[in-house]
């Protein structure tokens, strides 16, 4: 996909068929686990954020990428294993189901992480306050 995008929305509008229908699914998927968390593009590429970036993803020619960061990924190596994958990011191919279970609780992860680091940071900057 070329050209620029400010939405989600316009960033899927660009695409048909079983990959617009994988985009959507995943958006479903992440939206569904992370609530409170906000739509964005960033990177060029759609991001949910709470308290920094959760997860991007994004389509290509033979896969939807998806990108929790590397933290996103530990823990589930042995389920993402049939997977192409590299530091935080995860290949789904076109052409089988998604994930969406695995999905949703590699974001739930990043959510209880982002929160955490959040609180960490709120807690730190109090006491410097002392």
């Amino acid at each position: 996909m070329d050209g620029e995008f400010g939405t989600i929305d316009e960033y899927l509008a660009g695409f048909s068929g079983r990959t617009r229908e994988l985009l959507e699914e995943l958006r479903a998927a992440i939206r569904a686990a992370a609530p409170e968390a906000t739509e964005r593009i960033s990177y060029r590429m759609p991001t949910f954020f709470l308290e920094g970036n959760l997860v991007h993803f994004a389509a290509f020619k033979g896969h939807i990428g998806f990108y929790p960061t590397p933290s996103g990924i530990e823990g589930f190596e042995a389920e993402l294993a049939k997977y192409e994958s590299g530091k935080g990011s995860v290949r789904f191919p076109l052409d089988e189901p998604l994930p969406l279970d695995l999905v949703r609780r590699i974001v739930l992860r990043r959510v209880e992480e982002n929160l955490e680091k959040a609180a960490f940071r709120r807690a730190k900057k109090r006491n410097q306050g002392r």
